[in-house]
C-alpha cells in the first residue's frame, strides 16, 4: 500500500476495509452479488478531536463499524470507507 497524502477532518478516521468472504465455512463459493459488505477494517488515518471529544482510536486499530457507515472512497486504485469516530462500534 502506498503512502497517502492527504488529512482525515476532525472527528473522521479512514478505514480500510476487510476483503468480504469468498467460501463459507462448508467451501461453498460466494458470488459477488450475495457477498455482505464487511463491518472490520484496519485504520489507516485518524482525524484531530472535535469539539468536546477525545480521540479513542488510532492508526492500526482494528475495528467493527454499523452495516450502513461511512462513505466509500477509492484513492489510488484503493477502497476506502471514510466514517465518523462515533460510528466504530468496538475495538479489537
Amino acid at each position: 500500500m502506498a503512502q497517502l497524502k492527504g488529512k482525515v477532518l476532525a472527528g473522521k478516521v479512514l478505514v480500510k476495509p476487510n476483503e468480504a468472504e469468498a467460501k463459507t465455512a462448508s467451501g461453498i463459493i460466494i458470488p459477488d452479488s450475495a457477498k455482505e459488505k464487511p463491518r472490520q477494517g484496519t485504520i489507516i488515518l485518524v482525524g484531530g478531536p472535535k469539539k468536546d471529544e477525545e480521540v479513542e482510536v488510532k492508526k492500526g486499530d482494528v475495528v467493527l463499524y454499523g452495516k450502513y457507515s461511512g462513505q466509500e472512497l477509492t484513492i489510488n486504485g484503493e477502497d476506502y470507507l471514510l466514517i465518523s469516530q462515533s460510528d466504530i462500534l468496538f475495538i479489537l
